[in-house]
């Protein structure tokens, strides 16, 4: 199965700063969206709080070492990448 990998960061190497992308560029939201949509998408836990709910139109799986973590319907949870790949 194809693998896409999106990652972004600053120039000084910043990905986040306090729960947020440190910039706004609309054309690569745009990109993530048509690159992401329909398909599943994998993050942290961390990173799904950030968004306060699981993003439309994409199976959501989130990866945590917390044992008990809920998380929305529908969203997908998980102890480590190897599983988030099968």
């Amino acid at each position: 199965m194809p693998l896409s990998l999106i990652y972004a960061r600053s120039e000084n190497h910043c990905i986040g700063k306090a729960g947020r992308i440190p910039w706004r560029l609309p054309d690569d939201f745009k990109h993530f969206k048509r690159t992401t949509m329909g398909k599943p998408i994998i993050m942290g836990r961390r990173t799904y709080e950030d968004h306060e709910s699981a993003l439309p139109g994409r199976l959501n799986v989130v990866i945590t070492r917390q044992p008990d973590y809920r998380a929305a319907e529908g969203v997908v949870v998980v102890d480590s990448l190897d599983a988030a790949l099968d």
